[in-house]
C-alpha cells in the first residue's frame, strides 16, 4: 500500500477539515477525538467540498444539504444523502499525515 504526504500533523487543528489534493483526488484531512482520517471531500449527494462542514462525533457534515458522513466508514448518517463516500487509510511518521488512495471502505 503506497503512502503519499497530505499533510503536517502540526497544520491540523482539532475538529477542522482540511482539504488536500492527492494524485488528482480531492480528500479532507480531520483530526477528531485523538484520531486523523482521511475521507473523498465530496459529497455523495451533491458535487460539495465536505472540508467546507463542520465535524462533531466522528462525524463531517455536508453544509449544503446536512447529511452527515461517518469519518471511519465514510457511511452516511442521514437523508438526503444515501451512498457512502470512501475514507482512506492514516499514518503518521512524525509531523507527517500519509494518506494512501487505496480505499479502506
Amino acid at each position: 500500500m503506497a503512502f503519499v504526504r497530505a499533510c503536517g500533523l502540526s497544520e491540523l487543528e482539532e475538529d477542522t477539515p482540511k482539504r488536500v489534493e492527492l494524485d488528482g483526488t480531492p480528500v479532507s484531512v480531520v483530526q477528531t477525538e485523538g484520531e486523523v482520517f482521511a475521507i473523498y471531500d465530496i459529497c455523495s449527494h451533491a458535487n460539495v467540498s465536505l472540508s467546507e462542514g463542520e465535524v462533531e462525533d466522528c462525524q463531517i457534515e455536508c453544509w449544503l444539504h446536512g447529511s452527515s458522513f461517518d469519518l471511519r466508514t465514510g457511511k452516511p448518517s442521514g437523508l438526503p444523502a444515501t451512498r457512502p463516500v470512501p475514507v482512506y487509510p492514516v499514518k503518521i511518521e512524525g509531523d507527517d499525515v500519509l494518506v494512501s488512495l487505496n480505499q479502506e471502505s
